[in-house]
């Protein structure tokens, strides 16, 4: 009898030493949410936010990634270069591991260049030029979001069957994402032979487009491709209706969010846009959209699912690899499949989604969109 107790304590003393040891393996992974919180883009940083912390939140509380919890530390890069640049700098200087973001292309790139270099994963969810995987190998950087060469395309097809436009003005802002995504819509265009007369960047910021509007005009297009964001969009189709145009206006996903109705007015109404799918109407998803409306999160927008996919593969990347190493992690990353929000994920070696859906959708006066017809 007394053997037996003697074994016993020896069973619950080894337990015991391998709980702590399993407890002492988990750490805090800190994980960055690198974007803008700042400036003319910033909702766009909040929808990134809002997914990125309502996936923390839920893998945390389910006991974290293999057992460890990640810390949010937010970044702002107020959409601007050289501050991607120096946060992606501050990042690294801290240690940080993983990054989810940046949002912006023209942010995005240089900040991955550092990244790679410093064995730092990236996952964004929103930045679509293609230059970011296209340009050198990466290892390290990721998107859950397609490409412009992906979004350019599935635009021009629309409006090739459905709008059949006699003149088309293809504009944009001069900037990475924007004249990427207008050079992808019209090299589409012109391979089906729609006459575009006009292709042009126009200066974000600017406050009076009645130049470019003017030309408009004068060449009678009767639809208009805009690649850039909202706040140039919407001025420049408020403008344009106050002149009497009267073309069809088209843009990417940068310009799809309810600031673009606050800035056109009446003029925002029949704007097509192309977009990820309504992740949040997808009833597989009923539960999370919950979840983001407990923490008065909204879950609607192109990007708060793809930002909360992010943190998805990273954690279940982890768990696979049982390993917080970035390197192993990148790896995992890489030869393995996810289920997400956003569907089921993989990659090719250059770090972009095997497979992605951009939509068309039908912009309202009341900041709302149906799928276009």
């Amino acid at each position: 009898m007394k053997s037996a107790n003697r074994l016993t304590k020896i069973a619950l003393a080894t337990a015991a030493v391998a709980a702590f040891a399993g407890a002492a393996h988990a750490e805090t992974v800190k994980i960055a949410i690198a974007g803008p919180m700042t400036g003319a883009v910033a909702q766009y940083g909040d929808m990134v936010k809002a997914g990125a912390l309502t996936a923390v939140e839920q893998i945390n509380a389910a006991g974290g990634a293999n057992g460890n919890k990640f810390e949010v530390v937010l970044m702002d890069d107020a959409c601007e270069p050289k501050q991607a640049v120096a946060v992606a700098n501050k990042i690294v200087s801290q240690g940080i591991k993983y990054v989810i973001g940046h949002v912006c292309s023209g942010s995005t790139i240089p900040a991955s260049d550092i990244y790679e270099n410093e064995g730092v994963v990236m996952i964004t969810p929103s930045a679509t030029a293609p230059q970011l995987t296209e340009a050198k190998p990466h290892k390290y950087i990721f998107r859950t979001i397609g490409r412009d060469d992906q979004q350019g395309p599935a635009a021009a097809r629309y409006v090739i069957e459905k709008l059949k436009p006699k003149k088309v003005a293809v504009l944009h802002d001069k900037q990475s994402y924007g004249q990427g995504v207008a050079s992808s819509v019209k090299s589409a265009l012109d391979a089906a032979k729609v006459p575009v007369v006009l292709f042009e960047g126009i200066n974000a910021g600017d406050s009076d487009y009645s130049a470019i509007i003017t030309k408009l005009k004068s060449q009678g297009v009767d639809f208009v491709y805009f690649g850039g964001y909202h706040p140039e969009m919407g001025l420049i189709m408020r403008q344009a209706r106050e002149q009497g145009v009267k073309a069809v206006f088209m843009g990417p996903e940068g310009v799809g969010n309810k600031d673009i109705t606050a800035i056109a007015g009446p003029a925002s109404e029949g704007m097509l846009v192309t977009l990820p799918a309504d992740f949040a109407a997808d009833p597989a998803n009923a539960a999370l959209v919950k979840a983001f409306q407990a923490q008065k999160r909204d879950p609607n927008g192109p990007f708060q699912m793809p930002a909360y996919s992010g943190v998805k593969i990273i954690a279940d990347a982890i768990a696979g690899s049982k390993s917080t190493d970035p390197t192993k992690v990148a790896a995992y990353i890489h030869a393995n499949s996810f289920k997400t929000p956003i569907g089921n994920v993989e990659y090719d070696k250059k770090g972009d989604l095997k497979s992605f859906n951009f939509v068309v959708y039908t912009w309202h006066k009341d900041a709302t969109k149906t799928e276009a017809k």
